[in-house]
């Protein structure tokens, strides 16, 4: 082998990459090692998500409140119970989900229905309107004008009677298993329940305002739906019955 001549050095062996090109020159630094990461935003790849989700908050607040209006005016809707005419059934302050999807009305179904006299409103604004009107239908809100909740005992073209505290139908004698207390002894009828309304009564009959006394027969186009669960409080949770 030759020598290399004196002062002379042996020449440094370059890496070379599988191309045959000279290998990039590492250098230090911070970037993230996440495969396609983009290493030109200096951010960490959780400040980059938490931006983005504060970028699709907006939408996402319209498309809850989009859904909570569908659901509240087509599907289920939140009500406040005000008054003890429907104890032991229901309680003042208890919450009851009504459902309103292809109701028809039933005998002993719970139903709410609009009160016939709504009286004044008072001015909220637009915006301060439909947000009251939003969170009575999610159960947040006591309404304005409470709508009423009572029992149904007469359909269309029925014969209602009450006689001793029991409930007559065309002269047949209608179970009331979910009536409790003192038992109401005042005498009813009879009457014929009119075309295309309902004949109702509340659970506590001696605290009721009801079609015997001043609310008279209800509308079927008034009713809002029926009450099938309680929501609030805890501790009465569980279905109407």
């Amino acid at each position: 082998m030759a020598e290399l001549p004196s002062g002379s050095e042996e020449p440094v062996e370059t890496a070379h990459t599988t191309t045959g090109r000279h290998a990039e020159p590492r250098t230090r630094g911070t970037w993230s090692s996440t495969p396609g990461a983009d290493r030109s935003d200096p951010r960490k790849p959780e400040d980059r998500s938490a931006l983005s989700f504060l970028r699709e908050l907006p939408v996402l607040i319209l498309l809850a409140l989009g859904l909570a209006i569908l659901l509240k005016t087509f599907v289920v809707q939140a009500f406040f119970i005000p008054s003890g005419s429907m104890e032991p059934t229901l309680a003042p302050g208890d919450r009851v989900l009504v459902s309103k999807v292809f109701y028809d009305p039933g005998r002993g179904d719970v139903i709410v229905f609009a009160d016939p006299d709504n009286g004044r409103t008072e001015d909220r604004g637009v915006v301060g309107g439909f947000l009251h009107w939003l969170s009575e239908g999610i159960g947040f809100a006591r309404p304005e004008h409470e709508d009423f909740i009572k029992r149904v005992v007469g359909l269309p073209g029925e014969t209602v009677e009450i006689r001793d505290g029991k409930l007559f139908v065309d002269g047949e004698r209608i179970r009331e298993p979910y009536l409790r207390g003192p038992v109401d002894t005042r005498d009813y009828g009879p009457t014929v329940v009119p075309r295309d309304s309902l004949f109702v009564l509340g659970d506590n009959r001696l605290n009721s305002n009801d079609s015997r006394f001043g609310l008279g027969s209800v509308p079927v186009d008034k009713v809002v739906g029926r009450a099938f669960v309680i929501i609030w409080p805890p501790s009465r949770a569980g279905w109407v019955h």
